[in-house]
């Protein structure tokens, strides 16, 4: 364990309460935000990007409170695992959506996986000669 002694341990306490309270009221808005938003997409950006910010500044939070290694280790894989996993479930997310048609695509500013024309092309999106 790092040693603290007194003014470091009283920074490094506030510091990781501020980070703390901060985790939770972002991951208390993504919670409001999945609840309270009209379509899937917009529901998809409420349940990932502040809910990953806010259990990043949870860990923040613990690390400055904790300082033990191995509780750092620990609490680095989580962050590891947080940022890998939310992106691609939020893709997932917004596929089904979109596939399964339960979004308002009135809502999209582009639709680049729409049906493109297929102006006799062979369909496998590679150029033809000629």
């Amino acid at each position: 364990m790092i040693p603290a002694t007194g003014a470091f341990a009283t920074a490094a306490d506030w510091l990781g309460a501020a980070c703390l309270v901060a985790g939770a009221l972002l991951a208390l808005c993504a919670g409001i935000g999945v609840l309270r938003f009209p379509d899937a997409l917009s529901r998809m950006h409420a349940a990932t990007k502040p809910q990953v910010l806010g259990v990043l500044l949870l860990l923040l939070g613990i690390a400055l409170r904790l300082r033990s290694m191995t509780d750092l280790g620990m609490i680095l894989l989580v962050a590891v695992f947080q940022l890998a996993t939310a992106p691609v479930a939020a893709q997932m997310i917004g596929r089904a959506a979109y596939r399964s048609g339960r979004l308002d695509r009135s809502l999209l500013d582009a639709d680049e996986l729409a049906e493109r024309p297929t102006g006799g092309g062979s369909g496998d999106g590679r150029a033809q000669p000629g």
